[in-house]
């Protein structure tokens, strides 16, 4: 009885939440933009933080004196402080309004449990910040696009498949989080047996953690590090454990996922209506990225059209190859390889 009194308690809902106002981000504040911190919710009652960057002096994507809008979220596992904030304030110096969220369970947003993801309020974390958006004053309701990096790309696209509110889509370094849950890394754990193997874990995680109620974190990106480990991990490390990339919200940076986090993704496909968006599409990812497998995946899904390493237009739906990038150069652009000005003329191009 204490055990389940311990979970009832650790799944109660903040009733109030203190949020951060000092400036601390990966990145310095532009002197083009203006920033404030805000607030919205989701239709499961999660209020959802959020950065939005708004341009001073660049009109160029006014209409009618409103503006075009963009929200961005991503990586998996990290924080609106990261790579999200980055992307949302460089848009925002090009002249739309955007903002960066925390999703639910991370960060600075609610949700109890902490460190949790799901299909379902994951992707409608994309959808209530288009609610939001859509009833700022100065934002035109018809000009809103979506940005989704890493684990929220599969998101993002799962997102624009089910609400044609959203005009635009771009994914960057996308990792499909239902592919790699149910297959593994390369379709190396692609078996019915494997998957329940996985399926067992999990089970018998979630009784022990109901018995000893809490759950069992599985750590970030583990540190340090292994002389065998991949050349991804080694990138995700020089990201998320070293001053480049740190921050203290970030499970990636910190212990991680709860366990259980992401169990129900073994049993969702995020993609299974990517053929039916309408509107239009950017997928972009590095040539060297272990994950590009998953945008080439993603718009074969769209287009019918396998594509292998290649830049490839097909209707709406494009898939853009970075020359030799790898994942986390898409994340804070060390490497000088974030196409801004290509994101910022695709949304110019579709949300007008």
């Amino acid at each position: 009885m204490l055990a389940a009194a311990m979970l009832v308690a650790c799944n109660k809902p903040k009733t109030s939440m203190q949020l951060t106002q000092e400036w601390d981000k990966l990145f310095p504040l532009s002197e083009q933009v203006n920033h404030q911190k805000v607030t919205f919710h989701n239709r499961f009652g999660i209020t959802l933080i959020a950065d939005m960057y708004t341009p001073k002096n660049v009109k160029s994507q006014m209409s009618n004196d409103k503006y075009a809008a963009i929200a961005v979220s991503g990586p998996f596992g990290a924080v609106k402080e990261q790579t999200s904030g980055l992307y949302a304030q460089h848009l925002a110096e090009m002249g739309f309004l955007t903002i960066a969220f925390d999703p639910s369970y991370t960060g600075e947003s609610a949700g109890e449990p902490r460190r949790m993801a799901s299909p379902d309020i994951n992707t409608e974390d994309f959808l209530a910040a288009v609610d939001y958006l859509s009833t700022l004053p100065e934002v035109d309701p018809d000009r809103i696009g979506i940005v989704g990096i890493c684990g929220w790309g599969g998101m993002a696209i799962n997102a624009a498949a089910l609400d044609p509110r959203i005009k635009a889509t771009v994914t960057s370094t996308m990792y499909d989080m239902s592919k790699v849950t149910r297959e593994g890394y390369f379709g190396s754990e692609d078996t019915p047996e494997q998957r329940h193997a996985k399926r067992a874990a999990l089970a018998a995680q979630r009784t022990a953690d109901y018995k000893n109620g809490t759950y069992q974190r599985a750590g970030g990106v583990i540190d340090p590090l292994p002389d065998d480990v991949p050349q991804f991990v080694k990138d995700y490390h020089a990201y998320y454990k070293c001053p480049r990339g740190y921050h203290e919200r970030s499970g990636n940076s910190t212990d991680g996922w709860n366990v259980i986090g992401c169990q129900s993704f073994l049993n969702m496909p995020l993609l299974s209506y990517a053929h039916e968006i309408r509107t239009p599409v950017l997928l972009i990812h590095g040539e060297k990225a272990h994950s590009r497998y998953f945008s080439e995946y993603a718009f074969e899904r769209m287009t019918g059209k396998h594509v292998e390493g290649v830049s490839v237009k097909e209707g709406n739906k494009e898939l853009l190859i970075i020359p030799g990038a790898s994942h986390v150069d898409l994340y804070d652009d060390v490497a000088g390889v974030i196409p801004y000005d290509y994101i910022a003329s695709f949304f110019q191009a579709n949300l007008k």
